[in-house]
């Protein structure tokens, strides 16, 4: 404690430990000792206010690195070895000879990652010829067909703010997987479930027009942050990559229910393309940050002899509504919503498992029945 010694009346400055301050009034005695003490109240309100942002912000903090709780129906795991598979679907190609998609793309001259490093960096692909025309008619198709199911059709920002991230669970715990740019506060957004969430942020939604059901194709970019060595090639792990996500707001009584729709919405791009899959429930050391229960949605590639994830289909309870403050009134009460995504369905590997599963063996890729009327022809051929 410091005080400017003058006759009778001293101003004394309080330095905490932390070296903050407020300042004191006192009136001292002819022996020096304190007769009055008064604290100046503008220097300890502005004080203690200071101090109550900093506690509160490191409080938020702390709760915003909280992962969501886990469903009592998931099952109890610690990894994706103890995920649970529900069914398959589709007869899945094995046979001899088989070439991955890369190799096929490659073949065909639908797509280049060598001059793509020129262009950026590693991991990231130029789609040629009818690779961009594929991948543009994947696009169109999922769209169609999720706004004929009853899905609003949104075209979001492709940069995002901070608190957009926060409010769907990438940040704070996940800031090193996304890209920033340096000079704002934006993020090139992970997925369209980010845009689509904060769409509503601070919203009190009409109840009466729950379930709002929204599709969306956004370019995604992440930084694949510890992926270092996996799936060098191809279209499976990109920086850059092409998704049409699935949203939903809903009336939390009725989440469970929607949860299986969302997922029969995915499914059924998979079965219009006639590609096998397998739906499996991710167990409880497996989930993602928001979710509390998620259905993958694994697509067969027969060029590595297993299903891989296309989709993942989640129900987040309340979890990201309290984080972006979206309520509905129901029942005459201020309720927060519920929330579930999922992909409907990621582009690059879609056109992974057409290549693969439709090749043919003059070196040509038979297109799905379903997606000729969008990509023009029923035979992929050399651009």
């Amino acid at each position: 404690m410091k005080k400017n010694l003058h006759p009778n009346y001293h101003t004394i400055k309080v330095e905490m430990t932390d070296g903050s301050q407020f300042e004191t009034k006192s009136t001292w005695g002819s022996e020096g000792e304190v007769l009055k003490l008064e604290i100046d109240p503008k220097s300890h309100a502005a004080w203690t206010g200071g101090k109550q942002k900093i506690l509160d912000k490191e409080v938020d903090n702390e709760i915003y690195n909280l992962p969501n709780f886990p469903s009592k129906d998931a099952p109890i795991g610690k990894d994706e070895s103890d995920n649970l598979q529900i069914k398959t679907w589709g007869d899945p190609l094995i046979k001899e000879n088989i070439k991955s998609h890369w190799e096929i793309g490659e073949n065909l001259n639908l797509f280049d990652s060598v001059k793509s490093t020129k262009i950026s960096k590693s991991r990231f692909i130029t789609l040629i010829g009818n690779g961009a025309r594929l991948e543009r008619a994947l696009i169109n198709f999922m769209l169609d067909m999720h706004t004929k199911n009853g899905y609003l059709e949104l075209m979001p920002p492709a940069l995002v703010n901070s608190e957009s991230l926060t409010g769907s669970g990438q940040l704070p715990k996940f800031s090193n997987e996304s890209f920033k740019c340096s000079n704002d506060d934006l993020w090139l957004s992970p997925t369209a479930e980010v845009p689509l969430t904060a769409f509503h942020r601070n919203d009190i939604i009409d109840s009466k027009q729950l379930p709002l059901k929204y599709v969306a194709y956004s370019p995604c970019f992440r930084r694949e942050a510890g992926s270092y060595g996996r799936d060098t090639k191809g279209l499976i792990r990109l920086h850059q990559f092409n998704k049409v996500e699935l949203y939903w707001f809903c009336d939390p009584s009725k989440s469970i229910e929607a949860h299986k729709m969302i997922t029969l919405d995915a499914e059924n791009i998979l079965k219009k393309l006639n590609l096998p899959y397998r739906l499996v429930d991710i167990c409880t050391g497996d989930l993602g940050f928001s979710s509390s229960r998620t259905f993958d949605l694994e697509v067969w590639l027969p060029s590595s002899k297993c299903y891989r994830e296309i989709s993942s289909c989640s129900n987040c309870l309340d979890f990201q509504a309290r984080r972006s403050s979206i309520r509905a009134k129901i029942d005459k009460k201020n309720t927060y919503l519920h929330t579930l995504n999922g992909s409907g369905l990621a582009i690059g590997r879609t056109m992974a498992a057409i290549l693969e599963n439709g090749q043919q063996t003059d070196g040509n890729v038979k297109i799905p029945d379903a997606l000729v009327p969008y990509f023009g022809s029923n035979i992929l051929k050399t651009s």
